[in-house]
């Protein structure tokens, strides 16, 4: 028998459907899940205010990794218990170099999604889908240009992120930027991202060190997942899953494949593992 204590879920493509809702099978179950004294954390490339309402209002919601693991947020003390964050020089450097690409780009900052002003006005060009586009839109505010914007806050960077039209120049970024940049953690949540973090910023790290706070093992973590940025948490988990709409590279490494996003995979997956859920 597994002795579960905790259970990671990344959002987009794994818990939320494509639309970007919670079902209501799937709130149920982890309503149940968490009634077992099971911990639920959504575990996301987005920051916290980022995340859907319905998510930010689950009565028993405590601990949120964000940023694909930049940081560990407590919900009820209101504060970071895990942190790792570029530097906003290196920041900078980071864009200034992505310049020389066809590409638009972001950074989350203090919580807070930024974007120049330009770019964010390009935002439909380069979003997959009206629901992507509207996540751009709204969880980030534009600024007149945000590398002059770093270097006049100062602030370290908790992600940056960049959006090509064209697979081919998204998997060179994928290559070249931790080539060009050692010690960034890069990885990428969509058709068209490419997400760069700290090195110490990626769900596993920050996943295992919830669970040491938490005085967990790893064997008590289940994790489910979709994308590229999932991985180091698959890897981390004692049980992991895959949905069934995750990359090749993810299923490889899961435990069990799930059902799609779609067809409330994670919450099927639970039904199954807690019988009573």
């Amino acid at each position: 028998m597994m002795d579960i204590r905790l259970i990671a879920l990344d959002m987009d493509g794994t818990l939320l459907t494509t639309d970007k809702r919670l079902t209501d099978r799937s709130r149920r179950a982890l309503e149940r899940v968490n009634a077992r004294g099971i911990i639920v954390v959504p575990t996301t490339g987005r920051i916290f205010v980022g995340l859907p309402q319905e998510i930010r209002a689950l009565s028993f919601l405590r601990y949120a990794v964000t940023s694909n693991g930049a940081t560990v947020y407590d919900v009820a003390r209101d504060e970071t218990i895990y942190r790792a964050e570029i530097p906003a020089a290196q920041a900078v450097e980071i864009l200034q170099w992505l310049d020389d690409f066809p590409v638009i780009y972001d950074c989350y900052m203090d919580g807070r999604g930024w974007m120049t002003e330009a770019m964010w006005n390009q935002a439909e060009i380069y979003a997959p889908s009206k629901y992507y586009l509207q996540m751009i839109r709204t969880l980030r505010k534009p600024v007149p240009e945000l590398k002059a914007f770093l270097r006049q806050r100062g602030s370290d960077v908790q992600k940056l992120q960049a959006f090509s039209r064209e697979d081919a120049l998204r998997q060179r970024l994928l290559r070249e930027l931790p080539r060009r940049f050692p010690g960034l953690a890069v990885s990428s949540s969509g058709p068209n991202n490419v997400e760069i973090n700290h090195g110490d910023a990626n769900k596993g790290a920050a996943l295992l060190a919830l669970a040491r706070h938490l005085g967990l093992e790893r064997q008590q973590i289940l994790a489910f997942g979709d994308g590229l940025n999932d991985i180091s948490m698959i890897r981390a988990a004692g049980f992991s899953v895959a949905m069934g709409n995750a990359i090749d590279e993810l299923k490889r490494e899961a435990d069990r494949i799930a059902p799609g996003n779609d067809e409330d995979g994670v919450a099927q997956v639970l039904e199954a593992l807690f019988p009573d859920v």
